[in-house]
């Protein structure tokens, strides 16, 4: 419900307070109505026809209806309400004690609107003013509309300087707050740590508040670090932190892990609430797991669209297009009315499975069956589409008919078609166009120069290498994680230094000689430098997936399945590797690149060569 107006507000105020007793009773009595009154709201109507009754009993400076009468303000999403009687020319402020502002403070929090979080820190300053000491219940309300701030640690610090100023700073409630807000700026990530390794004593919502900084801004790997500490002192997660460590595994793919979780879930008899089976649903998709998503989606009771999005997504990025629109078939057939993010992940499996009418169809059908205004996102899907299967010129065209401005994105799409289908001039010309724009973005410096490349164009390519130097900018080198035993192990392409890990280089030479002998040939295009035909060979040797699929074949004994989680999209010649690899080691190896999952099984991939 959207806040009233204010003339809306004055008005009903005025009809109201003239359909009520002129002479309502006063004293204990109102003060007692006024209450049941107030438990008894249930709309904007009557809460509007309270306030009239408050008015009239002269109740405006009653701090205990004041304070109840907020609350029901806050359950009814009328909080213009609450401030305009609190608030008002004529209200008797000297008369408010703590309570009613952390009342205040607490529903302004709580909302979903960012302009009435911010008003929580200036009734924080409005209390301050009308001289009352905050306590240790105001400061958790507090703190924690700091953190859902754009920038939360710019006020969050001044709140912190009060919490110290009026001696809470060793409350474990008010510590858990501070950890939450200062872990929600990667900036502020560092501080939260020291907040969270001094405290004396901790709880599951402590480490779930210091899990969660780290999830949130990208650093599964030390969420995950930090989950195994927590194990380590005996400290049992409860279903916040269960939900947060999925959500980390499933960016490393760590699938021992989250199977240990859902293990857990059911020794500890932890109550299988929707989020939870959401989070455990979505991990086992997006670490290789997805018939066990799947069952799991089946076994559930309750189910929402995130449930059913999370499956097809799943089944997207496992190339399984078409079980994925028959789960979207029978997500409508169930009644529930797919939304944007569904159409995302439907159209995200037509991509991956080459399903061009089928995507055209669910693309069209947004607007005309259900009303939904098609975003950029979806536009980048049938652009997507269009190039996978070489449809460049349809692909193109369709872009020059977007209501909007194609996104970076979608043009590093197009860049991306005209390599794999030859059309190099115009991904030139793209690319050229696309850095004209946007001169800082790494990526489209890197696309343009393997454009270069492949025309063996080596002056143009240096230049373009040289201009992304003088702008201080990196590529993204390739990295790629296993899980072994309980470990995550990273693997960066060309790093030598790697060879700590023993045997790694001579398994590199024995895979080498044992796959050529089975047919394989190195893909020398791959590799997009002026060497010799000799040195790129070598290159390839270096690739970050290739070491992590070196270092488990050494360390796992015949038969184990090898997970592999890359960073960036698998090369050409890995993937061809990785055929011949299954078949001469007999091992099942799965890959998710930044795009999708590849299972390599007895010399062949589920992609059957379409990623």
């Amino acid at each position: 419900m959207m806040p009233p107006s204010k003339k809306h507000l004055k008005g009903s105020l005025h009809f109201v307070s003239h359909t009520l007793p002129s002479t309502p009773s006063r004293g204990r009595a109102a003060e007692q109505t006024c209450l049941a009154l107030l438990q008894a709201c249930i709309s904007l109507r009557h809460l509007l026809q309270t306030t009239a009754f408050i008015i009239k009993s002269g109740l405006q400076s009653n701090p205990l209806v004041l304070t109840k009468f907020a609350a029901a303000s806050s359950s009814l999403d009328a909080l213009e309400v609450a401030t305009s009687l609190l608030f008002s020319p004529h209200a008797s402020t000297h008369l408010y004690d703590a309570f009613l502002f952390n009342t205040v403070i607490r529903s302004h929090a709580q909302s979903d609107r960012l302009g009435e979080r911010r008003l929580a820190i200036s009734y924080f300053s409005a209390m301050l003013r009308c001289r009352l000491l905050p306590n240790k219940f105001t400061f958790p309300f507090l703190l924690k509309a700091c953190a859902s701030l754009p920038e939360p640690t710019s006020v969050g610090a001044q709140v912190h300087a009060c919490v110290v100023k009026y001696g809470y700073s060793s409350d474990q409630y008010v510590q858990n707050t501070l950890i939450h807000m200062y872990s929600g700026a990667p900036s502020s990530l560092d501080f939260a740590r020291e907040l969270f390794d001094r405290m004396p004593k901790t709880s599951p919502v402590t480490w779930s508040a210091m899990i969660g900084g780290y999830v949130r801004s990208g650093f599964s790997d030390k969420a995950v670090a930090l989950f195994r500490e927590m194990q380590g002192r005996g400290i049992q997660p409860d279903e916040i932190t269960v939900i947060l460590v999925l959500s980390a595994c499933a960016d490393l793919g760590a699938l021992e892990l989250v199977r240990w979780l859902g293990s857990y879930v059911e020794r500890e008899n932890i109550p299988k609430a929707l989020p939870l089976c959401n989070a455990l649903l979505d991990a086992l998709a997006k670490c290789g797991d997805v018939d066990g998503a799947v069952a799991l989606f089946e076994q559930m009771h309750a189910k929402s669209i995130v449930s059913w999005t999370s499956v097809i997504d799943g089944l997207a990025l496992h190339g399984r297009g078409k079980e994925a629109v028959r789960v979207f078939e029978m997500m409508k057939g169930a009644g529930v009315v797919p939304d944007g993010v569904a159409f995302i992940s439907v159209l995200t499996a037509c991509c991956h499975s080459g399903m061009v009418d089928e995507g055209r169809h669910y693309f069209d059908s947004m607007k005309s069956d259900l009303g939904i205004e098609p975003q950029i996102e979806h536009y980048g899907c049938m652009v997507d589409l269009f190039s996978r299967v070489g449809m460049v010129e349809r692909a193109l065209e369709f872009v020059r008919t977007m209501p909007m401005e194609p996104s970076p994105v979608i043009w590093r799409m197009l860049i991306g078609a005209c390599r794999v289908h030859g059309r190099l001039e115009l991904g030139e010309r793209i690319a050229k166009n696309l850095l004209e724009e946007d001169p800082v973005q790494d990526s489209t410096y890197v696309v343009l120069s393997n454009l270069y490349a492949l025309r063996r164009q080596w002056q143009k390519k240096w230049e373009t290498r040289r201009a992304m130097s003088e702008r201080g900018i990196r590529k993204v080198p390739g990295c790629s994680l296993v899980e072994l035993n309980g470990e995550i192990y990273e693997f960066i392409a060309g790093d030598e230094s790697q060879l700590q890990y023993r045997g790694v280089y001579e398994m590199l030479e024995e895979i080498g000689r044992k796959i050529k002998l089975a047919g394989y040939l190195p893909r020398k295009t791959e590799v997009l430098l002026d060497i010799d035909e000799e040195d790129k060979e070598d290159a390839l040797h270096w690739h970050s997936e290739k070491l992590a699929v070196a270092f488990v074949l050494l360390k796992t004994p015949p038969g184990t399945r090898i997970r592999i989680v890359k960073n960036l999209r698998v090369c050409g010649d890995c993937h061809a590797a990785f055929k011949f690899i299954s078949k001469v080691y007999d091992r099942e190896i799965v890959v998710r690149d930044r795009n999708r999952f590849h299972c390599f099984e007895n010399g062949a991939c589920s992609c059957k060569d379409f990623w």
